[in-house]
């Protein structure tokens, strides 16, 4: 029988684990032992020690018993460390295969995305992962002590007095049935509240990015009625779920109440009859007191949150990991003949409803060629970064690159064919070194100062100090045009023989965006420029003007000649 998804992806993750989890496992079972015998210790120093006159014998059972529960608590020690060396690996390896799913979530240009978006991914990572680490470790640590303590309670019974034991057992049997009853309703409501948590990162994603269209438009409130209809639904969700949660009051009562009154109630009867001591009647209480007890409490409590909680949250991740798997298997290995880009009568739209971004646009660009997008806000120039690079797929028309559809290369190669380097400057926390070989791990120092120094990078190189000094989170005391630079000499130093500039040089001063787009250009291979000032456009080798009347193609000097537009764009550019 093939196991559920949840339970695969624990297991994938605790790949490895093996000794960790054996070592974690015998010192259980000897943590469990003073449980275990508890109760017939307790009976043997009531029977043959006290009650019997003998409280020095009384009390050398109760020392043996001592002894037991001090061995427990180192074994309860020892636990810890196992416990560590399970839980933070998983996490780790958690985290990494949630974003990687996240970030072909983001990229999937198939247009199915299940509802999947950014926002959910955020919550996978920032919520789901996280709690499926602390989940898993209280799991380990309280639920594997008490539910354990509960087996040995059921033991000892069973060796103190095998006819209770077993009218106790049918009786937390039965709460056990009851419980497993309404597991599939709480799952289900579980479920559900995951799913609105996802929901309420999606649509607060959507309004954080769309922030200045909805501060434009007036907005507001219909933003916050969204975001709060979010809350509101999982709000009811969590409603539904505690009512689900009831069910505790008869597992209790059968698991708990029912056997501590029954053995209290016939007590007297028993011991008349003979069938069970003093010492064992108050051996069969502790067991059921300090073992059984707690074992159906966390059961109930914990056991119908916890560990609910993460088979829901695993059973989640297993889905959203899933996809990744099957999106790179669609795609074929096939190797570019060249770095020629063909743009074959290309429609998008960001939706079935919204009028297309780009209409029916057919442009060739042969390898090495330097070319210049200019247009009006709104034209499609971002829109048409991201087909280049398959991040958006058109829904009508083909990319190719060297003759291959871009859907048919596999993802690595395309990466390592194409670099974006968008007006958003992504640094990344550690070395100045390591984030300017961020797409050439092997550069060498030599390298690294041509890099630096074809696109002005130098003089803050030597502000800092050189390739060794740290980068702190979100760039730290580097300004946005160093960031920017940063950006470029690390699109220098990559092998790949496109480069995408989508306004990356926008918080550059005129001549230092010259000196860069020079030199970018003079790398070798296919440049192509969002063009932010009218200069970029004169640098070019070709230029591409997006209209809403139509696309046209040509020099800077003839399109001054062509296109009424396109004058008028560079007369505001010289403005």
């Amino acid at each position: 029988m093939k196991a559920p998804p949840a339970a695969r992806l624990l297991r994938h993750h605790l790949r490895g684990r093996g000794p960790a989890l054996r070592r974690l496992a015998a010192w259980s079972v000897l943590e469990g032992v003073p449980v275990l015998a508890a109760g017939l210790l307790l009976a043997r120093a009531l029977d043959h020690g006290f009650l019997a006159g003998r409280p020095g014998v009384g009390l050398a059972w109760l020392a043996v018993l001592a002894v037991l529960y001090l061995g427990g608590a180192e074994a309860t020690r020892r636990i810890y460390p196992r416990l560590a060396a399970t839980v933070e690996p998983l996490r780790d390896s958690l985290v990494t295969e949630v974003v990687t799913a996240s970030l072909h979530r983001t990229g999937d240009t198939s247009g199915d995305t299940s509802g999947d978006r950014a926002g959910a991914g955020v919550s996978q990572v920032t919520e789901q992962a996280e709690a499926v680490r602390a989940l898993l470790g209280t799991a380990l640590r309280n639920v594997r002590q008490l539910l354990a303590a509960g087996i040995a309670a059921l033991v000892g019974l069973a060796l103190l007095s095998p006819p209770l034991a077993l009218a106790i057992a049918l009786s937390v049997a039965l709460a056990l049935s009851v419980f497993a009853a309404f597991l599939g309703v709480q799952v289900r409501r579980y479920r559900a509240v995951v799913r609105h948590a996802e929901r309420i990162g999606e649509s607060g994603a959507a309004v954080v990015e769309g922030v200045r269209d909805v501060v434009a438009c007036a907005a507001e409130d219909r933003a916050a009625r969204t975001v709060a209809a979010s809350i509101d639904a999982q709000a009811a969700a969590l409603r539904a779920f505690a009512r689900s949660r009831l069910v505790r009051l008869p597992v209790l009562a059968l698991g708990v109440h029912l056997p501590l009154l029954m053995l209290l109630g016939l007590s007297p009867a028993l011991i008349e009859s003979g069938r069970l001591t003093t010492g064992e009647v108050a051996g069969a209480a502790g067991y059921l007191i300090t073992g059984l007890q707690p074992g159906i409490v966390l059961l109930v409590d914990a056991g119908g949150t916890l560990l609910l909680s993460l088979a829901v949250i695993l059973g989640r991740l297993a889905e959203i990991s899933a996809g990744p798997a099957r999106a790179t298997r669609a795609r074929r290995t096939l190797v570019p003949a060249s770095a020629d880009i063909e743009l074959d009568h290309v429609t998008f739209a960001y939706s079935p409803r919204a009028a297309p971004v780009l209409t029916d646009l057919s442009l060739h660009i042969p390898e090495g060629t330097h070319l210049a997008v200019v247009g009006p806000s709104g034209t499609g120039k971002s829109t048409l970064a991201n087909v280049l690079t398959d991040l958006v797929r058109p829904q009508r028309g083909a990319v190719t690159l060297g003759k291959v559809p871009l859907p048919d290369l596999d993802a690595a190669r395309l990466r390592a064919a194409v670099t974006l380097i968008p007006q958003e400057s992504y640094i990344f926390t550690g070395t100045l070194r390591e984030n300017l070989a961020y797409l050439r791990p092997d550069a060498t120092d030599a390298q690294l100062d041509e890099a630096a120094a074809a696109v002005g990078l130098d003089e803050t190189l030597r502000r800092l100090g050189g390739y060794d000094a740290e980068v702190p989170p979100g760039g730290g005391a580097l300004s946005h045009g160093e960031r920017q630079l940063v950006t470029l000499a690390r699109a220098y130093l990559s092998a790949a023989p496109v480069v995408i500039l989508d306004e990356a040089t926008c918080h550059l001063p005129p001549a230092a965006e010259a000196r860069a787009e020079e030199a970018l250009a003079a790398r070798g291979g296919t440049l192509i420029v969002i063009a932010h000032r009218i200069s970029s456009a004169q640098r070019a080798h070709r230029v591409l003007l997006l209209d809403a009347s139509g696309p046209i193609v040509g020099t800077h000097r003839t399109l001054l000649d062509l296109s009424p537009l396109y004058a008028e764009l560079v007369g505001h550019w010289r403005s």
